[in-house]
């Protein structure tokens, strides 16, 4: 997934190299859904660990686990575009703050949809087929989050005609 990740940015290197405070921006966003969905798989596997049991949609363990993580990524995303605005001012390469906290928003929403989507499902198909989700779930998503953050990033500058 990796060189997929590196590929899609190499075919965008050229737009990509004329915007700078994009090119701070992706590898802090691309981190906070890996990030944040490995949290939220650690959570889930315990919580399996402990006898959670197979009940995916009423628990409030996953509700919980899932709403906490969402908090922590919009919060790292907002914090995120406003340190990406002071230092892209600060070296004369400045875009406008709400443009950053915009495109930063959409890329995260993407992601963490995406993502943690996948973690619930790998964590609870593991425990099911009695494979440790600790072993399966936070390598695929820190992965995944590379993965669907690029596109996420991508997605948010066609959206806002940036790109």
């Amino acid at each position: 997934m990796s060189i997929l990740v590196g590929q899609i940015l190499n075919s965008r290197e050229e737009h990509l190299i004329s915007m700078p405070a994009i090119l701070i921006l992706i590898p802090s966003l691309i981190k906070i859904g890996g990030d944040t969905g490995s949290m939220l798989g650690a959570r889930l596997s315990s919580a399996l660990h402990m006898g959670l049991g197979d009940n995916l949609r009423s628990n409030p363990v996953v509700r919980n686990s899932v709403i906490a993580a969402s908090i922590v990524g919009f919060i790292s995303s907002i914090s995120v575009s406003i340190l990406v605005f002071l230092a892209s001012n600060l070296f004369g390469f400045g875009m406008p703050l709400l443009t950053l906290l915009q495109i930063s928003l959409i890329a995260v929403a993407i992601e963490l949809t995406v993502v943690y989507s996948a973690t619930v499902a790998i964590a609870f198909a593991s425990h099911r087929f009695g494979i440790d989700p600790d072993d399966t779930v936070i390598p695929f998503i820190a992965s995944l989050g590379d993965l669907v953050g690029v596109a996420g990033i991508l997605t948010a500058l066609h959206l806002l005609n940036i790109l």
